[in-house]
């Protein structure tokens, strides 16, 4: 097959290496001219997804995946055309932000031709690909759904940094306007992706097609916006145990050790691309939700709640230093969508603290060019908060921050024994230790 994969992004450029290995011909369109330059120099344009490097390496030179930023290039006679461009939920409003869709949306109408499969995989409100893309597309081509080309939307539902794996681990979801378009669909990912197996699912692994466009929209939704509200009751309970003088983690075990519970594990943020951001996108379509609502709130105020116990804890911050250990949203990804190193920082900023940060993913410059001053151990703090759960944190001791007055452990990632005779408290811990 010819197929065409517009944004070559963190789950993207995975995608499209993904499809070249499977024997097709691929061509993957970006608006940025350097990651396209990287792709055609078979170079990954970003560090930290297993195997990209060496499956680039291999594909490009061999002619099986090239990158280009011409939709004319890429999109006319190709067999499918997969989309993963970034939507964007607006701060001011929690509403989808389409702009960057709209404008791959119409380039992709323009250039569409008959008997191309069109695969959204970006998360979506529900109704979205048949209420919006639909018309966008039929309008900007000419053509018509159904007859002339087929529409399906089919949700990523990968990490990165181990995209590879987990498109083989997990079912591929899809759902047509049509059974035609899902019939369709179907055949493409079972054309262009292999399966583990998997005899803890209801049904084997594979493709599985949920009937319809809702239906597959929804799923990805519910499957995220389900681990948001279970982080906010997890956050609840930690803040109540805290009060308590109880420690969440041996009681949500102890909750976990039956099969009926499934407890997460509180925390100082939810960050990432994912979590923070799709209970947003239900919540414009079902703004009834309260359960979900609630835990939204829940979980963009622990910041603010963890710097505040600090605060009491040492009854003022102001005029002290303070360090937040972690710009990144989750440990060993570098990258800081919607992380709570923003939040955490302002917080502390707020009442008086001054305040620098310290990741060993990320430079003094690219910090400064997230807008938050560079730490670095070894030099001293009053305060330390840790913010992410990166593995170098685990041996961090007093040494490392000379002058420590209180750690609080966002995380609880650091070790206990190795804070002896200096204050450590770790969210949903009820005593300091």
């Amino acid at each position: 097959m010819r197929i065409a994969v517009i944004a070559l992004g963190k789950i993207g450029l995975p995608l499209a290496v993904q499809f070249a290995s499977m024997g097709h011909d691929v061509v993957g369109v970006d608006v940025n001219p350097a990651t396209v330059d990287a792709v055609n120099a078979g170079r990954e344009p970003f560090p930290g997804e297993a195997e990209l490097a060496e499956r680039l390496a291999e594909l490009v030179p061999a002619g099986r995946l090239r990158a280009t930023t011409d939709y004319a290039d890429a999109v006319p006679g190709a067999d499918a055309v997969v989309l993963v461009v970034p939507l964007f939920v607006d701060e001011a409003t929690a509403q989808p932000d389409f702009g960057w869709m709209d404008a791959a949306t119409t380039e992709l109408a323009r250039h569409l031709t008959p008997g191309t499969l069109v695969s959204y995989e970006t998360t979506l409100p529900v109704g979205t690909t048949r209420g919006r893309w639909k018309p966008m597309l039929e309008a900007g081509s000419g053509l018509t759904e159904g007859v002339d080309f087929h529409l399906v939307f089919s949700p990523e539902r990968v990490l990165t940094g181990r995209v590879f794996a987990d498109l083989r681990k997990y079912p591929k979801l899809v759902g047509g306007l049509s059974a035609e378009g899902a019939a369709c669909a179907t055949a493409f990912y079972e054309a262009v992706l292999t399966f583990d197996e998997r005899p803890d699912l209801p049904r084997p692994n594979g493709v599985w097609d949920l009937g319809s466009a809702e239906a597959s929209e929804m799923a990805k939704l519910a499957e995220t916006t389900y681990r948001d509200v279970n982080i906010g009751l997890a956050n609840q309970f930690g803040a109540f145990a805290e009060k308590a003088g109880i420690d969440i983690y041996a009681v949500i075990d102890a909750c976990n050790s039956q099969p009926y519970s499934h407890i997460h594990r509180p925390g100082i943020a939810v960050g990432g691309h994912c979590i923070p951001v799709y209970p947003r996108l239900y919540l414009s379509v079902d703004p009834d939700a309260s359960v979900v609502r609630e835990a939204r709130a829940v979980n963009a105020a622990m910041p603010e709640r963890t710097v505040a116990r600090a605060a009491d804890l040492l009854g003022s911050l102001d005029g002290l230093r303070a360090v937040v250990l972690g710009a990144a949203y989750r440990g060993g990804v570098k990258e800081t969508a919607f992380s709570g190193v923003f939040a955490t920082v302002a917080a502390l900023e707020a009442r008086g603290a001054s305040v620098t940060v310290h990741d060993p993913l990320y430079s003094d410059d690219e910090l400064a060019a997230l807008g938050l001053a560079a730490h670095h151990l070894g030099d001293g703090a009053d305060l330390v908060v840790v913010q992410t759960d990166h593995a170098d944190y685990r041996t961090l001791a007093p040494a490392d921050v000379p002058g420590v007055r209180l750690l609080v452990d966002g995380r609880r990632i650091t070790d206990a024994a190795l804070w002896t005779g200096t204050p450590r408290v770790v969210v949903g811990q009820g005593t300091a230790s």
